[in-house]
């Protein structure tokens, strides 16, 4: 970052060590530009460069008295950008693998091969999201859904009664239907049609 330094910059880096708002002012005003150039080379974005440059200023003002122990400001004001430029590229990075990670459990998750009848797709995704059930609430569910046992029978065999029986179907139904994704619009009026048939 090739950068002339400013008319009478030690004494404006002084008046600005001291808390001069104003002296402030005319050392932002002189490298505001060229830092947002230098910003804007690594980002390619106007967005992150105005966050950056005005977290450069904020950190320079933040630490003003270190100001009369620099040697080059220079220097000093390419660093800080540099290394906040970096680690926004580094943020920028990392949350790009994790949307990755993100995609790819959820495409595991939800897996539906184009060649399964569409039946046997919702069955395979209503599987997966019982599986994560409580296991007290997985059983109720598996029994009544599976064994395809009514709630007095479930309630006799587990020594609870038909209304918890009734309250762990219908949280888990709760729990299944906020899970499926928007975009499964038939597989979620499918879920609802059949909903019924297990609220026996």
């Amino acid at each position: 970052m090739s950068i002339r330094p400013i008319h009478n910059e030690n004494e404006i880096l002084n008046k600005v060590a001291s808390g001069d708002a104003r002296a402030f002012t005319c050392l932002f005003d002189a490298y505001y530009k060229h830092l947002g150039q230098y910003v804007f080379r690594l980002t390619e974005s106007t967005e992150a460069t105005e966050e950056i440059v005005q977290d450069v200023f904020v950190k320079i003002w933040a630490r003003r008295e270190d100001l009369i122990l620099v040697d080059s400001f220079i220097n000093y004001l390419f660093i800080i950008t540099r290394n906040r430029a970096y680690r926004f590229l580094k943020e920028k990075a990392t949350a790009h693998i994790r949307q990755q990670e993100w995609e790819r459990q959820y495409q595991e998750e939800h897996y539906l091969p184009d060649d399964v009848p569409p039946e046997e797709n919702f069955c395979r995704m209503i599987d997966k999201l019982v599986e994560k059930l409580p296991p007290q609430q997985r059983k109720v569910y598996e029994l009544s859904r599976v064994g395809n046992l009514k709630h007095i029978e479930i309630a006799k065999m587990l020594s609870i009664s038909p209304e918890t029986v009734k309250k762990h179907i219908m949280a888990a139904n709760k729990f299944i239907k906020s899970s499926i994704s928007e975009k499964n619009d038939l597989v979620f009026l499918l879920f609802i049609m059949v909903d019924a048939y297990f609220l026996k």
